[in-house]
């Protein structure tokens, strides 16, 4: 049954942030969260004390509320969320209404981050991992079998989290974004370096995030303070980075940032909308992405592609995909009739990295090769998949780098979730079994 309209109030009439948010059916942080967005006015009251709010503007702010989380969407019966985060359209993205790949090609992944996030940029942003955050993390992350995928690992790392965040109700926005800024590094600090055993001794890590030496001494911690991108590339790769594969990997994070309601995106909105907290948030979104079709989708990219190195043709690693009945990982995306923008921004970047270049030759080869049978552009999906191959990084490599990148716009998306109706996303079924009054059954 939907909901009965409220009674219209007199008109004229301020409202207390109280009272608003009552009607607004919000927390009185959200309202204020309204006010930021440009989607509601506030009038300090007599006195100087608190703000008032016209009765008619909130509550149109309520029916439009009401009727984009009830009606029919303008898509054929499928659900349409409003966000004022990321619009894909002419085979093109923006955040915030700024071409996402202009962005992300001239700021850093945190930058991007915090403009998704508040729509200011932060020059110089850095995100620092709590230590005990992380040592809690760890320990975890440590205590799964070895087979554990990225996502398995980012995970339990999240839960961890979590549990040492005795503050983590808290669903303010300030609150929200500091859970942000220390979530994200927490994660890549947790994995375990490249080429190591998670139960291998973790002295040097400790140290490095501000453990202390033999003789009792605290040590500074530089590379908490690098760039995520710097931290991220220990995790992934045994080799020494250079700046042009650092400056890839970090605009591949920048990129990954956002894809408007991904299949994760959503599950982070629906646990957002029950209110669950940022933490729990990003774990429903975790939990979503190891699908093929999703953030593990680089990963089919990655052997596909190096299958095509060792065998220096195409051709019959296609059709084994082909003859095997399965789509051609790595090519087409139902958003964009061309390339992928992600994928060709990564692309030419790499094209700077001497030894992406046999990688670089294999994707094209594996483009012509399939444009015989469909004619399908690359995906973000292949460019990760030269950036993981030609860095020596596992296959597994660009499901890490999409999770991580992703956990800032899950955490916009949850942002943006607690400033809406609690509840909202809650479809109807359509019941299609057996018509009742049926017998008990025997």
């Amino acid at each position: 049954m939907r909901d009965q309209e409220p009674a219209p109030l007199d008109p004229g009439r301020r409202l207390s942030t109280k009272e608003a948010a009552e009607l607004l059916g919000v927390k009185p942080e959200t309202v204020y969260a309204y006010v930021s967005r440009g989607q509601l006015s506030s009038r300090r009251g007599s006195g100087g004390r608190g703000s008032t709010f016209d009765a008619r503007e909130v509550e149109a702010l309520a029916r439009r509320n009401r009727r984009e989380s009830t009606g029919p969407s303008a898509a054929g019966g499928e659900l349409s969320v409003r966000t004022r985060l990321t619009l894909i359209e002419s085979d093109r993205y923006y955040f915030r209404g700024v071409d996402a790949v202009d962005l992300a090609t001239r700021h850093s992944y945190e930058e991007v981050a915090e403009w998704l996030w508040t729509g200011r940029l932060r020059p110089g942003s850095t995100f620092t991992a709590p230590a005990g955050a992380v040592a809690v993390a760890r320990r975890a992350v440590d205590s799964l079998p070895e087979h554990a995928a990225p996502a398995d690992l980012l995970r339990v790392a999240t839960v961890a989290a979590a549990t040492a965040d005795p503050l983590r109700f808290d669903l303010s926005e300030d609150a929200v974004l500091g859970t942000a800024r220390t979530l994200i590094p927490t994660l890549v600090a947790a994995l375990p370096p490249a080429g190591r055993d998670r139960r291998d001794d973790r002295r040097d890590d400790h140290l490095a995030q501000g453990g202390r030496d033999g003789r009792g001494n605290g040590r500074d911690d530089r590379r908490d303070q690098a760039p995520l991108a710097h931290r991220l590339w220990t995790r992934l790769s045994p080799r020494e980075a250079d700046e042009a594969s650092l400056r890839v990997l970090d605009t591949a994070l920048a990129l990954l940032v956002d894809h408007d309601l991904a299949a994760s995106t959503l599950a982070v909105r629906v646990a957002a909308s029950a209110r669950a907290h940022a933490y729990a948030a990003v774990s429903a979104g975790l939990g979503v992405i190891e699908g093929p079709l999703h953030g593990a989708a680089s990963g089919l990219a990655h052997r596909m592609l190096q299958d095509v190195l060792d065998q220096g043709d195409a051709g019959p690693v296609i059709a084994d995909e082909l003859r095997a009945g399965r789509r051609i990982p790595g090519l087409g995306h139902r958003l964009y009739q061309g390339e992928d923008p992600r994928a060709r921004a990564l692309f030419s970047l790499l094209e700077s990295i001497p030894r992406a270049e046999p990688a670089l030759l294999a994707a094209r080869d594996i483009v012509d090769t399939a444009a015989r049978h469909a004619p399908l552009h690359a995906n973000v999906d292949l460019a990760l998949a030269v950036l993981t191959a030609s860095c020596g990084m596992p296959a597994t490599a660009g499901e890490t780098i999409f999770a991580v990148a992703r956990t800032a716009g899950w955490i916009a998306h949850a942002l943006e979730e607690y400033g809406e109706r609690p509840l909202r996303m809650r479809p109807s079924g359509q019941y299609a079994g057996p018509k009742p009054p049926q017998p008990l059954p025997e």
